[in-house]
């Protein structure tokens, strides 16, 4: 027999509401009510039912091999890594739900969909789908995972050193959400996230577009490092290039070391960055030497066989 465990993302159940207590018995009837008696057929149906029930535990242990215990559904993992995009989360719990695609999707989108979020996200989850592993099991809903992914997203977000965090920099913990998810998606390790996060405050500070490639390829809906000049003109509020400020929305959902690298970001006065080669990213304030570093970072990719 399989026992099935309830799912950890079930609505919790409303408490019963209490009955009304009863009116006291009226003076004019003092006597106590009647207790039903058993009819000879119905002390028989009892005795019936008792034995039955007794059978029944005495058969389960019986249908169950020598040494087995009755089997409890083992959980299944679902993994959402850090910087996924909402898009890429979708598809993960439908495929790991076993549900047709767009199902998620519809669960997070549709009118009427409930999620708790900040206002400034206007219902829009993506940077609240919170990275981490997830059981999932028989019972669990896409609309319950996705509920409880972003419940974690609001806990771990919503700490009072975060919103301080933001406000020292000028900015409210969604803007700071935000932030986080281009770092997520620029660099490569904790050390370079707090850098890109300091190029990102320096360019925010002096009114500068902040020119990521991260936030194109969310409009353009790829990932690539590759970008043409006709990118950087394309009409989308996730044009960084050609507007100032921060994009709408997160481009993808950042772990908290993304978080942590905007609210208490590297010292330095950079206003450029590009990754030469693995594990090499350079950060200047020089435009000229970051014109240098980006020539560089091209005769590496042309050298790079096509395949």
């Amino acid at each position: 027999m399989t026992y099935r465990q309830a799912s950890p993302y079930a609505h919790p159940r409303r408490p019963r509401r209490p009955s009304l207590p009863r009116s006291p018995r009226s003076p004019r009837s003092p006597r106590p009510p009647r207790r039903g008696r058993l009819t000879r057929r119905g002390r028989l149906a009892l005795l019936l039912g008792a034995v039955v029930a007794v059978a029944a535990a005495i058969t389960v242990p019986l249908l169950l091999l020598p040494g087995e215990e009755p089997a409890v559904e083992q959980p299944r993992a679902l993994l959402v890594p850090e910087g996924w995009r909402s898009g890429q989360v979708y598809t993960a719990v439908d495929r790991a739900l076993g549900l047709p695609e767009g199902t998620a999707r519809k669960a997070a989108t549709a009118p009427g969909a409930v999620l708790p979020l900040p206002a400034e996200a206007g219902g829009n989850p993506e940077g609240y789908l919170f990275p981490a592993t997830y059981p999932v099991v028989a019972a669990t809903t896409p609309e319950g995972l996705l509920r409880y992914m972003a419940q974690t997203a609001g806990e771990r977000f919503g700490t009072e050193r975060i919103a301080d965090g933001a406000r020292a920099h000028g900015m409210s913990v969604y803007q700071a959400v935000t932030a986080a998810s281009i770092v997520q998606a620029e660099a490569d390790s904790p050390e370079d996230m707090a850098k890109v996060a300091r190029v990102v405050h320096n360019r925010l500070a002096r009114g500068m577009a902040l020119q990521m490639d991260s936030t194109l390829n969310y409009a353009l809906g790829r990932s690539t490092v590759d970008t043409s000049v006709a990118d950087t003109k394309i009409a989308s509020p996730y044009n960084t290039y050609e507007r100032k400020g921060l994009p709408p929305t997160p481009i993808g959902n950042p772990g908290e070391q993304a978080v942590d690298a905007v609210i208490r970001p590297a010292d330095g006065d950079w206003l450029y960055f590009v990754t030469v080669a693995p594990g090499d990213t350079r950060f200047t304030a020089d435009y000229a030497l970051h014109q240098e570093n980006v020539a560089e970072f091209n005769a590496n990719r042309r050298a790079v066989p096509a395949g």
